[in-house]
């Protein structure tokens, strides 16, 4: 335990986005206060599920991981950005790609697939992101996924997103000029930084092979946050080779299932952070999936401050989630 016993919370800084986080010591909760009832009147059963006709929209009957365009892009095919300011506002058009990658099993999500098929997810994902990538006008490429209703997802059957876009997502940005910063200012990627002393201190350690390691950041922003970086540097997800997915493939899988166990299934968000596709030098970043399990709601202090409040250690979080 690092925090203070005198004190009611402990301030953690990110070192790569320069953000507070509040421990909240004095508050903190037991691992298992943070399990919740599963939720099932969101499902729909497999008949009325629209994942389940897909050849009826001219797929392959023998599909089993199909990414698919949206039906309600948050972005549209286009050629031109159409770039312009109303008032002192700058507008562009919406244009981009927005997929659903979909696993064909109606109720199998990844705590229950086999190794083979969460491999099989991540090179639908690195295959997607390289096609999307080389596309006009696109700078970057969001890898994403919602689990459950309160973590955003309208439909129950397992799938995830990918979006391609003209503009770099604000958070990965503000993570990359932090990374920048601290490779100027060290010499050093301060990810593996943060990495290996994670991998010598071992209290906030989830999971590890030989390529990954799956961990509960020291300065967590919510509880039981996990992070997964490939163990050297690297800074662009696409040039994984295929022993590295494999890697990969086995970190989520034991992950999840680790999730799934200690909190019963939680609603989450996972997504993806890579260097952007515009073209630029980002050897200085280190890319890695973060994953936010809906274990709380931020209240006005959160909104109105950015600075998040954790009712659980990291370290404590991750000794739980290891004996799952």
């Amino acid at each position: 335990m690092t925090s203070s016993k005198k004190t009611a919370s402990e301030l953690r800084r990110d070192p790569v986005s320069q953000e507070w986080v509040v421990i909240a010591t004095r508050r903190a909760r037991r691992p298992n206060s943070f399990v919740k009832e599963k939720r099932t009147d969101w499902r729909v059963s497999k008949k009325d599920c629209p994942f389940e006709h897909l050849q009826d929209e001219g797929v392959p009957a023998n599909w089993t991981t199909i990414s698919i365009p949206n039906k309600y892009p948050a972005f549209s095919v286009g050629k031109k950005l159409n770039t312009r300011n109303i008032g002192p506002y700058q507008v562009m058009d919406g244009i981009g790609f927005h997929e659903v990658v979909i696993t064909r099993d109606h109720e199998k999500d990844i705590p229950q697939f086999s190794l083979s098929k969460v491999k099989e997810l991540i090179d639908l994902y690195q295959e997607r992101y390289l096609d999307l990538m080389n596309e006009p006008l696109v700078n970057y490429v969001a890898i994403f996924k919602n689990k459950g209703p309160s973590a955003g997802a309208s439909v129950a059957h397992p799938h995830s997103q990918i979006i391609a876009v003209p503009v770099t997502d604000p958070d990965v940005e503000q993570s990359i000029k932090g990374s920048l910063h601290f490779w100027k200012t060290h010499k050093k990627c301060a990810h593996c930084l943060m990495i290996a002393w994670d991998r010598k201190e071992k209290k906030r350690v989830v999971f590890e092979n030989a390529c990954y390691i799956a961990l509960c950041p020291f300065a967590s922003s919510v509880a039981f946050e996990i992070r997964i970086y490939p163990k050297n540097h690297f800074a662009y997800f696409e040039r994984a080779d295929d022993f590295e997915k494999q890697c990969l493939a086995e970190v989520f899988l034991k992950t999840f299932q680790k999730l799934e166990k200690g909190l019963n299934d939680p609603d989450y968000n996972y997504f993806l952070h890579t260097a952007p596709a515009d073209g630029k030098n980002y050897d200085y970043y280190h890319w890695h999936f973060e994953i936010l399990p809906k274990t709380g709601t931020w209240g006005g202090f959160e909104l109105g401050t950015g600075v998040k409040i954790s009712t659980i250690e990291p370290e404590t979080a991750a000794e739980f989630l290891r004996k799952q």
